[in-house]
This record gives C-alpha cells, structure tokens and sequence, in this order.
C-alpha cells in the first residue's frame, strides 16, 4: 500500500477550514463566513450587502490553487471567494452564501474558471440567487492553450490567467462601472489571454499517496492545475527550449488561441504551481520577455512572476500572456488591497540593465581635486614613499608567500597580494589625493577591493575602511602620530570583529597586534612617529615569524595538521609584517631627507 506524501497538516479532511483560519488571522482585512462547515467564504470585511454600493466581483473553486482565489479578496479585487475542497467546485449552498453576504444593489459578477463543476455549480446558484432578486452576471474563463481546439462542450480549461481577469474585474468594480460594463470588460479580459502549464512532477493530495506517472527524467507538457495529465510526456528539457515551446504553443497564428499578433503590447505572467523555487521562475521570466520581443515581436508591457494560481506541491510552472490596450493595463494597474496581488509591478520600467558603478577616484579621474595633487607636501611625499615601498616588497614576495601558502593554504596568497599592490601602485601614480591622508588610505581600499578576491581582498579593504573611517572622524589639519595609531587600532578592531580572528589565531593579526601595542606604547612615553614606527615594524616581524608554533583556528589553515605547521609561518602574517616593515623604514628615509621629526 503506498504510503500517503508527508504534509504539514492535521485530519486531511480539515486542510481548507484551518487554511482560512489561517488566512483571516494574517490579514485583517478579510474575513469569512461561520456556522455551517460546508459554507467556506473569504469576504471583505468592510462590505456588508446592505450598503455596499458597487458592484461585488465573485470567484472561487476548488482549494489547493493557492494564494487563488482568497488571496485575492481585497478592494480593488475580488469581493468574495468561495473556496471548495481540495480540486474540488464548491456546493451551491456555499456560493449562494456569498453572493447573499456582499452583493448589493449593484449586483454581482461570477468569474468562473471553465471547468465543468464549476460552471453547474457556479450556474445554478446565479439562477437562484435571480430568483432572490439578485442581480447576477457570470464571465467563463478558458485560457488553457496547450490542447487542441474543443470538438466537444469541455472547451478549453480555466487557468493562471483568470488571475488577470479578477484583476481588470476588480478595478473596474472599484471604479464605478456598472454590472453590465464590468462583465463586458471581464470578458473582453478572459478573450485576451492564453496558458500553458509544464510540470517536472505531479502534486501530492492531503492524505494520498503521490502519483508517479512522470519518472526522473521526464516533464509534462500543457498539463491541468489538478495534475490531470497534459497533452504530452517528453525528455527534460532545458528551460530555454521550454520556455520557447510554450510561447510558440500560445501564441502559433495555426491554433489562433489568443488574438496577439505582431506589433502587439502584451503582459506576461510567469505563475509557479507550488513546488517551483522562485529562483526558476525568474529565470522562466528572464527568457521569456526576450523572446517576445525578438522572435514574436511584442512589445511586454508588464511581467508579473510568482505563484498565483498553484497546484499544492507540483514542480512547475504556466505562462500566461494577455493582450494589452490602454484599458487593460490601466485596470492592472489600479491599487488594490487584496494580500496576493503583486503590488510592486507597475507601468514604470527603468531600462533593466546600467553599468556597474565605478569607486569614485576612477568616476572622477579628471577632476583634479580629487585625483593626484599637482604638487605634494611634505605629509603627501612621505605617504607616497610608505605605499611605494609597501606595494614594491608585496610583489617581490609573490613566490615565497604563494610556496607557503601552498602547505597551509590554496598556494595563492602571494599572488593575490600581488594583484592589490600592483594595482595601489597604478592608481596612487594618477589618482590618489595624496596631500589628504584619510581619502588616499580610502583610495588604497577601493584599489584593494576592485582586484584582490577571496579572504585577502575583503580583510585588506576592511582595514582600510576602518583606517579611513577614524581618520575622517578625528583629523583636523595634519594627520597626528596619535591619529595613525588610532587609525591601526581600529582597523584591527573591524577584521577581528567581523573576521572573528584573535591574537594567537595564526593570522595577519599576530603581525599587526605587536605592531599596534609597540605603536601605542612607544608613542605614549613621547617617541616620535618615526622611531614609534620602525619599532613596530620590528614587532610586526617578530609577530609574523611567532606564528610557526602556533596552532591555526582561522581560515582554511586551521584544516591542516599541526606538523605541517610547524614548518613554516603564516603567510599572511609575514606579507602584512612585510609592509608594515617596509613602510616604516620608508618614512623614516623620507622624513630624515626632508630634515623633519613626526610627532
């Protein structure tokens, strides 16, 4: 005996009462009929039949379509839905509830999806609702393209396109038409659209066992909301051929489903069938709007993607494409308040692609002050001469750093570093503003991050950000030995709070943690920068080299045996003691040149 598919229910029987409830309680806006079990109504609960004064837009069927068609109750929408059990019409009795309970002097449109319990069920309780006194008009809704014209009185199967239909209903109901002028545009609506449905599997009923018709390498082609087989079982497809299928069934001039030809405007609707990540959906929609306009020639004037009319569980998706005049997008594009509707699509459509933008030193090369300083004071040529002699000893470490990575790591850290001081290197010659120490550490950032990948690239750029952050906020004139070495301080602070490392972790910080406590140290007993600064070079190397005995507990190092360890240092940590180092030594060259004393 086949075991029933796994849910998140209680007694299957109960799926579409608790359903509603749920429903109600997340909306307050909705709300539904109680007393009798088999009556399953969503309803506005600012309408009452006594004094609502436009006309109410009825729809429902069988549950398991979800969010169709409560989630749609909502002004602007549908007035009421009735909901029947799982793929099933709901009773008369229910339907005649619902008309009673919003319909008023205006009267009432029924949009009914084509099928046939919905239609008698639907019919007969128009007819009695006449009998009330109501009055009542009903719209069919057939948009199924993926079988062969009707020979018999079937006809074509009510899909995701009946959505389209709730909608222009709606809006046409909100805005004061009258019965008559609101069923002729439903129905115009209905004429205008075309489905086709595509399935990898078929849904799981509440307390059945799954049907297994489609194997793993199988999909179905033009098949029912229900799961009721389609017009044809084929070999998995990749989605491009699909969504190519589709189109070319839906809109083929042969089977004349739709009247869309050339030259048209058209809304397209990409519609999951329960099972389908949004991620395909809108990979379906980014194939599909494209085609249209190069192969078919259509103008797509809206693109809606999501589930809408679903079919429980089913891996799967339809595409809907309606013809659309002025009117029509005028209605799809009224406010609604009802839960489902997509809001956020509207008629304004930016172009969809831009050029990404570029870190501002490179949007403004020409501008000059912004770019590099005609003339350089003397803060700005020391400052070259760091960063010079910083990028120049990364570089000549390229092999050395790249064999020690390749027993700790994935043998790539000299190159990396390679790339981000080569490129600091092109871009300080033209672009950094070399006079202010704060925007040129910001630069170095931008230069870093543009080129560096991995690991390396995102803690470089935050030290620099965090650098440049406590500069910007503290420096008034002249950049202070006390700023620097906030500035190391709270770069420090940034890639251990986001990167998680610690003194002792085996990492860059085991470099620039000595260097730091040196810094701040030898400044506060009045040493100037220059001396504070080559000290801590020697501390930063002295750090580097401490990491061969020390066990790794960050990044992919921390993978590696200990023996393996103890051969060699962390590479990252001799690369940042190497230019710290190199940097020092520099600014004390420079500044001795120049005759002057850092404090």
């Amino acid at each position: 005996m086949a075991t029933p598919a796994k849910k998140f229910i209680n007694n299957p029987n109960d799926v579409v009462t608790e359903f509603i409830e749920g429903l109600v309680e997340t909306y307050p806006g909705l709300q539904y009929l109680d007393g009798l079990p088999e009556v399953k109504v969503v309803l506005r609960a600012d309408v009452s039949a006594a004094d609502y004064d436009k006309v109410a837009v009825i729809s429902g069927g069988g549950s398991g379509h979800e969010p169709a068609q409560a989630g749609y109750v909502g002004e602007g929408m549908l007035t009421a839905a009735i909901c029947g059990d799982v793929f099933a019409s709901p009773p008369v009795d229910s339907i005649l509830a619902g008309i009673r309970a919003v319909t008023g002097p205006m009267g009432c449109l029924l949009v009914v999806t084509n099928y046939t319990g919905d239609r008698l069920n639907f019919g007969l309780a128009a007819e009695l609702a006449k009998t009330e006194g109501f009055k009542v008009e009903t719209v069919i809704v057939g948009d199924d393209c993926a079988l062969p014209p009707p020979r018999g009185i079937a006809g074509r199967r009510g899909l995701a396109g009946t959505i389209l239909v709730h909608k222009v209903a709606g809006a046409a109901a909100a805005a004061g038409l009258s019965l008559e002028e609101v069923a002729a545009e439903a129905k115009h609506a209905s004429e205008m659209v075309g489905t086709m449905g595509v399935a990898l599997t078929v849904c799981s009923l509440p307390g059945q066992a799954t049907s297994d018709r489609l194997g793993p390498e199988k999909m179905e082609l033009g098949l029912g909301v229900h799961g009721e087989p389609g017009a044809a079982v084929v070999d998995i497809q990749p989605v491009d051929v699909v969504v190519s299928h589709v189109l070319q069934q839906i809109l083929s001039p042969e089977t004349n489903y739709v009247p869309i030809t050339r030259g048209n405007s058209v809304v397209l609707m990409v519609n999951g069938l329960g099972g389908t990540p949004l991620m395909e959906l809108m990979i379906a929609a980014g194939k599909a709007v494209p085609k249209l306009q190069l192969e078919f020639g259509l103008a797509v004037d809206r693109v809606y993607t999501g589930s809408f009319m679903s079919s429980l569980d089913m891996a799967g998706f339809s595409i809907s494409i309606m013809k659309a005049d002025q009117s029509i997008l005028e209605r799809l594009d009224a406010p609604t308040k009802a839960p489902s509707w997509p809001v956020g699509t509207d008629g304004n459509r930016p172009p969809s692609k831009i050029p990404v933008p570029l870190p501002p030193f490179q949007q403004n090369k020409n501008e000059e002050s912004l770019g590099r300083p005609q003339e350089l004071s003397q803060q700005g040529r020391i400052l070259e001469a760091a960063i010079e002699a910083a990028a120049t000893v990364v570089i000549s470490l390229k092999d050395s750093l790249n064999e020690w990575d390749g027993k700790v790591g994935d043998g790539d850290c000299g190159s990396t570093m390679c790339r981000g001081a080569t490129a600091i290197l092109e871009d300080m010659r033209n672009y950094y503003p070399l006079n202010d120490a704060a925007e040129t550490v910001n630069e170095i950032g931008s230069s870093i991050r543009r080129v560096m990948g991995g690991t390396s690239g995102i803690i470089y750029s935050l030290l620099c950000k965090a650098a440049y952050a406590e500069l910007k906020a503290n420096v008034q004139s002249e950049v202070t030995s006390k700023n620097w070495s906030d500035a190391l301080k709270s770069s420090i602070s940034a890639v251990s709070k986001y990167g998680g490392a610690r003194a002792g972790y085996r990492t860059m910080l085991d470099a620039l943690i000595p260097a730091s406590r040196v810094l701040e140290e030898k400044l506060s007993i009045g040493e100037d920068l220059v001396s504070a600064f080559v000290l801590s070079g020697e501390a930063a190397t002295a750090g580097a080299e401490s990491t061969i005995q020390m066990q790794a507990q960050a990044g992919r190092s921390s993978y590696v045996s200990a023996e393996i360890l103890a051969s060699i240092p962390d590479p990252g940590a001799m690369a940042a003691a190497a230019w710290y180092s190199a940097a020092a030594r520099a600014v004390k060259e420079q500044s001795q040149g120049l005759g002057i004393v850092i404090r």
